[in-house]
């Protein structure tokens, strides 16, 4: 521990105190894995993400970007062809500043999805507000955040209606729970409302070490919307079964 306190020290070039709880640090995870999806999408595919968190002095920041990708062989006029059945991109980024009191923050956010079948060329949201982590200890965790923001959307040409772009409030909240044995539970959910739509998000995870940095994940994510644009599911599920493999 001692030697990872001083890179990072000698990365930053300032002389780092454990404040708000926790020592300073960074992790990086990666996952692959398979899944089942229902909704937008009906596909057996593949998805990768990469997931890290950094610890300064100052600073509490979240990082996450996940792929979903699967094509699939039809049969058209008697030839095999591929089509693709199932594109995804989605990243985000919460960044926090720790304030004079232990647990308490500002926080900024940002995120981008991309998704070839929900009807929009883009969406992405900007917000900022409070956050609060209400405990940490050797076993459990929860945080929150709420705040103002604003959601940046961009319809398919022939669907320019009810683009739910605009001013937005955005909440989340975040429990995570150890066993002794290395075992972890994660429930997180978020929830972005604005005038013409509402969009939330649950994901609920239950990971495994299976030896050294390598751990199986199960994870159930739902998205619901209350506005969606034509032809477009509102709630859409997904159950996966990957591996997570710790790189630092």
């Amino acid at each position: 521990m001692a030697a990872k306190r001083s890179r990072i020290q000698t990365l930053y070039n300032t002389d780092f105190v454990v404040q708000d709880g926790a020592d300073p640090h960074f992790s990086l995870d990666g996952e692959v894995g398979l899944l089942l999806a229902t909704g937008n999408t009906d596909a057996t595919s593949v998805k990768a993400s990469l997931a890290a968190d950094h610890e300064t002095h100052d600073w509490s920041n979240i990082y996450f970007a996940e792929m979903l990708y699967k094509e699939v062989e039809k049969n058209v006029n008697g030839e095999k062809v591929n089509d693709v059945a199932a594109e995804r991109y989605f990243a985000y980024g919460q960044f926090d500043y720790k304030l004079g009191t232990p647990g308490r923050r500002m926080f900024m956010y940002g995120d981008y999805e991309n998704d070839r079948f929900n009807g929009y060329n883009y969406r992405a949201s900007l917000a900022g507000g409070w956050s609060h982590r209400l405990w940490r200890d050797e076993d459990s965790e929860f945080r929150y955040s709420v705040g103002p923001g604003y959601a940046f959307v961009s319809a398919e040409e022939e669907k320019n209606d009810n683009l739910n772009d605009g001013v937005i409030v955005r909440a989340s909240a975040e429990y995570k729970f150890q066993w002794a044995t290395g075992a972890k539970f994660r429930q997180f959910v978020s929830m972005e409302s604005g005038e013409d739509n509402t969009k939330s998000r649950s994901e609920t995870s239950l990971s495994a070490n299976l030896f050294g940095s390598l751990a199986m994940k199960l994870a159930l994510k739902m998205n619901h919307e209350t506005s969606v644009l034509e032809a477009a599911e509102k709630l859409n599920t997904e159950t996966s079964v990957s591996l997570v493999y710790q790189f630092f």
